[in-house]
Formats: structure tokens, sequence, C-alpha cells
């Protein structure tokens, strides 16, 4: 370096002054960029350059979320993603901002990394009037195509069945339900909008799903973070990071294959699925600014099949977990079925109202299984106030969702599994205002309905054929891998025919 500082006719001594004058040029530079407004939220100090991202461990990120509202309050704020952030917990400020407040919360913030995959594009990402035409769109088509409705239950009975006699060709051998269960849920976003299931044998369908999962554990790694902080200079290193725009570029040109397919067979008057009627879209909107172009429907399928699929697998998968965990709970959910349903027929939705516990415990499985617990991060569209705070435009909001289904001051037990959380004094099934595992306001889940619809239909459907008990020797946990979704840790269990 000597050499060099010689070789441009500079002195050692100058250049060393130089480089501290650098150096504290970019630190105050990054203080003065990150400098927290008056009366903005509390929080730790950022350490300069990297922000808080070294105080948090992404595995445990939720926990670590939660230690810092005991220490700051329930209106917190962090550098985190590149930018300012503000974490909101508890029910009754969650609902405030999102729900109450919810103009002021209702855009997506721009994250680095899914910018540069997705910018503003599809249903989860996009802001504004895209937004809301897409959203718009989605909703109308999908429940044409029977979301929400009686017309969908066939079809997720009929995939039940296919589920069961995969569970049933294990002949109560241990293995692992993940991947069948996947495949089972996928079939079903798939018919609203590829317009087809799918055969569990299918091995580009498998690959895929199993890509997206990996995809999923990604972006609960440190790397993500570190993109963040420096997308410029990671675009051009090595790492894992590099896997996560691997495994999205598959996805998206596995859902480009199925456009170009339905372009070929495209009929109008005759639409199969949400690509076909996205497609009529196109062809017929003149408003550029909706959104209605091939890009945007790569991304917005993609988003449904992701969104679609993910989610409630997990909950399943938490769901024959606590059963297993909880014995006397299934011999009670399976007492409850063959008492109001019996053995002749599968499970519906008639069936629903009366299968009090049942319910009950699927709402406890999603409220402890807390599938999403930081929620989608929103992002402020103009200054707003929350409690005593100023929160500035622009400023990335989380609505804590696990601080919200384990909000103390709304659950009778809020870190134990009990479905009586959901059944009143009668043992009638009971709603709960703080059950929001789907988030809340303009931004909560588009498929809420048809998640819902699923899991009572598949949880109802498995545990009337079987009882699910862990292999010999082997001693399951109720420990979790943490990504962007809170998922159990890989485990095998035997399913025997009642």
């Amino acid at each position: 370096m000597e050499a060099l500082f010689q070789l441009l006719g500079l002195d050692w001594l100058d250049c060393r002054s130089i480089l501290i004058f650098l150096f504290l040029f970019a630190l105050f530079t990054d203080v003065a960029n990150f400098w927290r407004p008056t009366n903005y939220p509390p929080g730790p100090w950022p350490i300069p350059f990297i922000g808080d991202v070294a105080r948090i461990k992404p595995s445990t990120i939720h926990l670590d979320f939660a230690k810092f509202a005991k220490k700051y309050g329930n209106i917190y704020s962090l550098r985190l993603f590149g930018g300012h952030m503000v974490v909101i917990h508890g029910y009754r400020l969650v609902k405030e901002a999102l729900a109450v407040r919810g103009e002021d919360y209702v855009d997506r913030p721009i994250i680095p990394l899914f910018e540069d995959l997705v910018g503003n594009s599809g249903l989860v990402a996009s802001n504004g009037y895209l937004w809301k035409q897409q959203r718009r769109f989605a909703l109308h088509t999908l429940r044409n195509f029977g979301l929400g409705k009686k017309s969908l239950e066939p079809a997720i009975q009929q995939e039940c069945q296919y589920l069961a006699e995969v569970f049933a060709q294990q002949k109560g051998e241990p293995f692992n339900p993940h991947i069948s269960l996947n495949k089972a849920v996928s079939n079903i976003i798939c018919c609203l909008v590829f317009g087809e299931r799918v055969e569990y044998n299918n091995k580009q369908h498998q690959q895929i799903l199993e890509q997206f999962t990996e995809l999923i554990r990604l972006q609960g790694t440190i790397w993500v973070q570190v993109f963040n902080l420096a997308p410029g200079l990671m675009k051009r290193l090595p790492g894992p990071h590099q896997r996560f725009f691997t495994l999205t570029q598959n996805m998206v040109d596995y859902v480009n294959v199925k456009i170009n397919e339905h372009k070929e067979t495209h009929d109008p008057s005759n639409p199969r699925d949400y690509i076909d009627c996205f497609l009529t879209e196109i062809a017929e909107k003149e408003d550029k600014e909706a959104g209605f172009d091939t890009r945007n429907l790569c991304i917005s399928s993609l988003d449904l099949f992701i969104a679609g699929t993910e989610t409630t697998t997990t909950t399943l998968y938490w769901a024959l977990l606590f059963m297993i965990y909880y014995p006397h709970i299934q011999e009670k959910v399976q007492a409850e079925l063959d008492a109001v349903v019996g053995s002749s027929r599968m499970p519906s939705m008639e069936d629903k109202d009366e299968l009090h516990f049942t319910n009950a415990v699927i709402h406890e499985i999603q409220r402890m299984g807390n599938i999403i617990p930081l929620n989608v991060a929103h992002v402020t569209t103009k200054e707003t106030t929350l409690e005593n705070f100023t929160i500035p435009k622009g400023v990335m909001v989380t609505g804590n969702l696990d601080s919200v289904l384990h909000d103390e001051t709304m659950w009778e037990s809020p870190h134990t599994f009990n479905p009586r959380h959901f059944l009143d004094e009668h043992g009638k099934f009971r709603k709960r205002d703080a059950f929001l595992p789907f988030s809340i306001g303009k931004r909560v889940c588009l498929g809420e309905q048809l998640a819902r619809m699923e899991l009572f239909l598949f949880f109802s459907g498995l545990l009337q054929r079987f009882t699910f008990s862990a292999p010999d020797g082997e001693q399951l946990s109720l420990e979790c891998d943490m990504g962007f979704v809170h998922s159990p840790k890989s485990y095998r269990l035997c399913a025997n025919l009642r």
C-alpha cells in the first residue's frame, strides 16, 4: 500500500489522513441518514453501517423482537433491511395501525433483494394503483372459480382422498408427511391458477416444490440481511444469496411455461383458470398502469402459487405434530368426528358448525403454529402517529403477529396449546378478536377463505381415517425452523388406519 502511494506521489501520512477523513465522512453520512426524527419510537442505537443486524439471530428473530418489546415498549424502532423499521406489538396496537389507520400503512416497502426480483409487480410486493387493480382482479377471478364457495369443496375432498391413499400406502411405517402434504395443498391452488392438478409422481412439480421450500429457508438466513445492506456489492460476490436468485428464476421459468401453454389454447369465451382470465385482460385492457402484461401475470401467478401452497402446508405439518404431541386431544377430535360424521362419508363444510371441538383445535393449531410470526412488512404512505409517537412517511412497519397470537392480555394461557381458547362455557365454538393469523386490514391475506376451507377439510378428513403417532424410539419436538415461515423441524410419523 505504501509503495502504491509513493508511486502516486503521495506521502503515507497524508494518505492515512485521507483514509481517516473518508471513514469519518462515511460514518457521519451513515449516522445522518439514519438519525432518529423527533418523537420517533425508541430502540437500540444502531451499529454504524450494519444497523441492528448483528443483534438478531435469523432463526429466533421473533423471540428477539419480543425481547426488544420488553425493553423498549410495544412500539420500538430498529435499523434492518437497509432502512428504518418500526415494530408494533400486541393486538390493540396492531389493530389500531393496520385496521383503524390502515390507509396510512397500506404500501409495501422496497427491500433491495425483492426489488431486484420483482419490483412493483404481482400481488404481494406491489403498491399503489397497480396493487389495487391486481388485488381486485384476483379476488373477483378466484371467486368465480370457487374461492370461498361450496363449489370448490368437492375438489378439496377429492384431494384429501388422494392424500389419504398415500398415507395408507405407508402401512403404518415411519415417514415424513411434509412432501405429500405439500403436493396435496399445491394441487388446489394449481387448479385455480393453472387449471389442472398434478399427479404426485410428477418429478418436475416435486422439484419445484422442493426448491420453493429451500427458498423459504434461505429467506431466514443472515445472507438476506447482508444483501440488503450492500446490494450493489453482494450482486457481484459468490455465496448462498446467489442461490436465492437461481431458485427464483427456476420458478419464474416454470410459471412462464404454463403461461405459454395457455396462450396456445386460450379461448376468451371459455376461461379455465386465473391465467386465462388474465390473458383476456391483457388483450382487452387499455389501462397500462393497471399492470395487465405478461410479466405481471407471471409474478402474480407465482405469488398465488407460493402463498396458496406454503402456509397451508406448514399449518397442516404443525397440525399432525400437535396431534402426536397431545394424543388426548387427537382422541377427542376423533370421538367428535365419529359422533357427528361417522365413517361412511367424508367430513364436509356443513359439518363445521357441529364440530365445535375440532374447529377449536384447528384454530389453536393456527395460533400456536404461528406461521408468519412477523407478518409481511408494510410501509407508511404518509407521516402518521401511533400512541404518542410520530412515524414519518416511507418507514417500514411490521405488525408483529407473534405478539398478537400470544398477547397475554387477550389469551387465558397464551403460551400453552389449549383448544379451550376457542370454546365457550357450553363447549361451543367461539371466535376471538385476537385470532389474526391472516393479518388484518387492507392487506389481509387474499386466500384466507380458501385456507380456512382447506385446513378444515384436510385436517378432519385425515383424523377421521388415521391415528397418528411417533415412530418407536423417536422423540418428537415442538422446536421450529425459522425462515420467512415458522415451521416445525423435520419429523417422521406413523399413520395407522382406524
